[in-house]
């Protein structure tokens, strides 16, 4: 049997008494590395004036379409990663479609729970969901991010940054040299973009352009930004996890951080709500490392807790699929969702701190991913033979569920929906 991890001294409190303000303990001078990347206007060039009012002038023109249906980036002949001044709102509207369109290409879950926000608060998801998905599929595809005026892998900043980095991790990649120094320096340039929506100076990437604004609107804090970095970094050193603290913290860095950034968007008073945000991102992480499974071990990685493996006497080899012939395969399965299902019932909690308007967002979330985890249960932990995932019925049901719940039901009605989701009838969300 699976044991659910106890808070220990290193997350922000779950149930329990933690020091840190914000999520996992900082890592002391690798974290004070990673904090000081910065980019300054003296350092780099800038779009000129003129080129900045013929953009303007042309805003209307300019497209994210192109002939193939492709998503492109407004911005990408510029030859200056910053604008010589704040650019015009033309271009900031601009950015904000960009990272829209991104959104509702790449993301059909997420879109559909925020879709129904107001406008400002849509666009602002859509600023911070493209943000996490570039740096995504930075660590874990092939996106060139760019970085016009850099020297690429042999910037002398990129390779100081690197190097010590490496000499505080102790660690050495594994991933093939040339692919892992690609990934390393683009992550360390995506640090210093993100540092623009903390200064002065303003990124020509139309992702960090639209979240600049959106970080200023909302005043979301830079820590959590940072730290979501840091877990694209962690996928460059690690392919391994020994025990559930470990893939905690990891799930903390990719996922947790993600809803500390939407609470901010989404509006609330009592601190509580931090809580119950990072458990939300950890019952999400958990459901996707379950899921993924199978494409992870193609891709040379398993998430799962090793130590937990071994005690269930299941073996790496086993996770190309003939691990569901294993007997101890489903009791497994059945013990990690009764574990995940703990901090869902903790995400919970988070929806009545949120005001009426935006409940709906993070509801949506979580009830596809509640269903997602029930459908593995019920395919016995077989997340080998088809990826599990929602189709399109489904998902506009659970949302149409959620919305009407959390935008129009009375709080009176809420024993008769509970009544009514033990029996499979609603969403328990």
């Amino acid at each position: 049997m699976l044991e659910r991890r106890k808070p220990l001294d290193l997350l922000f409190p779950l149930k329990g008494g933690a020091s840190s303000e914000f999520g996992v303990k900082k890592e002391g001078a690798a974290s004070k590395l990673r904090a000081a990347v910065n980019l300054t206007a003296d350092a780099v060039k800038a779009v000129s004036i003129t080129a900045m009012e013929a953009l303007r002038e042309g805003a209307a023109f300019v497209g994210i379409i192109g002939e193939q249906d492709e998503l492109i980036d407004p911005f990408i002949h510029l030859d200056a990663p910053i604008w010589a001044r704040d650019p015009p709102v033309e271009l900031l509207k601009l950015a904000y479609s960009y990272c829209e369109e991104l959104t509702m290409r790449e993301a059909g879950n997420f879109y559909h729970s925020f879709k129904y926000l107001p406008e400002e608060q849509r666009l602002a998801m859509c600023a911070v969901y493209a943000f996490c998905r570039r740096a995504d599929d930075i660590a874990d595809g092939d996106w060139q991010d760019r970085f016009p005026g850099s020297m690429g892998e042999m910037d002398p900043e990129a390779v100081a940054y690197r190097e010590q980095l490496e000499a505080l991790q102790n660690k050495d990649t594994i991933l093939q040299e040339d692919l892992y120094l690609e990934k390393i320096t683009q992550l360390f340039f995506f640090r210093k973009k993100l540092s623009t929506c903390y200064s002065t100076t303003s990124s020509t990437d139309p992702v960090f352009l639209a979240l600049k604004d959106t970080v200023n609107r909302y005043n979301i804090p830079r820590s959590v930004f940072d730290d979501l970095i840091t877990g694209m970094e962690d996928d460059l050193y690690n392919n391994r996890y020994r025990t559930f603290d470990e893939l905690y913290v990891y799930c903390y860095r990719v996922a947790s951080v993600v809803g500390l950034m939407c609470i901010e968007i989404y509006g609330y008073e009592d601190q509580l709500a931090r809580k119950y945000a990072e458990s939300w991102g950890i019952f999400m992480q958990l459901t996707n490392v379950l899921r993924d499974v199978g494409e992870d071990i193609q891709r040379n990685r398993v998430y799962l807790p090793l130590n937990e493996l071994e005690s269930n006497g299941i073996t790496e080899a086993e996770l190309n699929g003939d691990v569901v012939l294993n007997k101890t395969w489903e009791p497994y399965i059945h013990h990690y969702a009764k574990r995940a299902r703990t901090y869902l019932e903790e995400a919970k909690q988070l929806l009545p701190l949120l005001p009426r308007r935006t409940r709906y967002s993070p509801a949506a979330m979580i009830a596809f991913y509640d269903k997602i985890l029930k459908q593995i249960e019920r395919q016995q932990g077989d997340v080998f033979t088809k990826r599990v995932k929602l189709n399109k019925f489904q998902k506009l049901s659970l949302a149409a569920a959620v919305y009407l719940r959390h935008r129009f039901i009375p709080g009176w009605l809420n024993p008769v929906w509970s009544g009514l989701s033990k029996i499979g009838l609603l969403p328990d969300v």
